[in-house]
């Protein structure tokens, strides 16, 4: 019997990706909407195969609305303001969206649908300054960020809702996970971008800030088919999804200007000090292999891949970018 998924979030990285792997696996698909997103709506490539309900994470009716007309036998809460640099320059508006907007999403569940499986997308900022490397899903919580901290207060609501009111919640703990449908101001995408960009002759330099601060960094459709596993499991559990390798932000210019033909990555960064976060979270590496174990989940996608799929990509747009000015 085909089944009914609701996905906050839809229009994002993360979203999109899953929408297209549930529409591939026959589910009837609900996405909640801003009203103002309309260009993320028109982005979407499944958008005609949807069906999209206007929403908030801030609005509790909103959402109850939004699970009452799908009435859904998943519900996936992706969405998020993850940019975790903006927390620190909008703490509430990241508390109201990230933690409350979880809680929200686990009370129109338990109201509505109180039956569903419930995905709630987690953070490896959570463990923030951890004390040990790698962590597991028995890691304490250590978060340094308001982002961190928000998506703290929701991983353990979702804990609480399973505990307490016996539902079925489960919180995937994504690591660092990239494509081309990242946008430009998350550093693996402003790198793939400014590359291809200054490939062309269309930039010189990239910003950047702390080239030494290293990331556990997956491939974001791989992520997505974690979370739907995770709720194929015949029980709400918790799990770690992320490669287990740390490579630095350097490491990864290196290797997009190689992608990208550019032979001397050093005059590439532009290093600037605003865009070095207040506090840089460290050895955030995660161990799967409970997923592995229990889910058959593993990353197929290095690092490398993970590049050259990103950078490749963007030379495509960077050459239709110059095409253009030509014209």
């Amino acid at each position: 019997m085909a089944k009914t998924a609701l996905l906050t979030g839809i229009t994002g990285q993360d979203g999109s990706y899953l929408c297209e792997l549930l529409l591939r696996k026959r589910y009837t698909v609900y996405g909640l909407v801003l009203a103002c997103d309309t260009v993320g709506a028109e982005r979407l490539s499944c958008r005609d195969k949807i069906n999209l309900i206007e929403g908030d994470l801030k609005d509790q009716t909103s959402i109850d609305c939004a699970v009452r007309t799908s009435e859904p036998d998943e519900i996936f809460n992706l969405a998020a303001p993850s940019f975790v640099a903006s927390s620190f320059r909008n703490p509430l508006e990241t508390a109201d969206v990230v933690a409350f907007g979880a809680l929200r999403v686990l009370e129109s569940a338990k109201k509505g649908a109180p039956d569903a499986r419930v995905f709630q997308a987690s953070s490896a900022e959570i463990f923030g300054r951890a004390r040990s490397s790698p962590q597991n899903e028995k890691t304490p919580l250590n978060p340094t960020s308001p982002y961190g901290i928000a998506k703290a207060f929701a991983f353990m609501s979702s804990q609480l809702f399973r505990e307490h009111h016996a539902m079925f919640v489960s919180n995937g703990i994504f690591y660092n996970h990239e494509s081309p449908r990242r946008p430009p101001d998350f550093v693996t995408r402003k790198i793939s971008l400014g590359v291809a960009r200054i490939a062309f002759g269309l930039q010189k330099t990239i910003e950047l800030g702390d080239l030494n601060a290293k990331r556990d960094w997956g491939y974001a459709p791989e992520y997505v088919d974690a979370a739907w596993r995770i709720l194929q499991f015949e029980k709400p559990e918790d799990f770690i999804i992320a490669t287990g390798e740390l490579h630095s932000v350097k490491e990864l210019l290196e290797e997009a200007c190689e992608v990208a033909g550019i032979g001397n990555p050093d005059h590439v960064a532009e290093i600037k000090k605003e865009l070095i976060r207040p506090t840089n979270s460290t050895r955030l590496r995660g161990d799967a292999h409970k997923a592995k174990r229990i889910l058959g989940w593993e990353p197929k996608v290095k690092f490398k891949d993970l590049v050259r799929i990103m950078v490749e990509a963007d030379l495509k747009l960077a050459a239709e970018e110059s095409r253009q000015k030509k014209i």
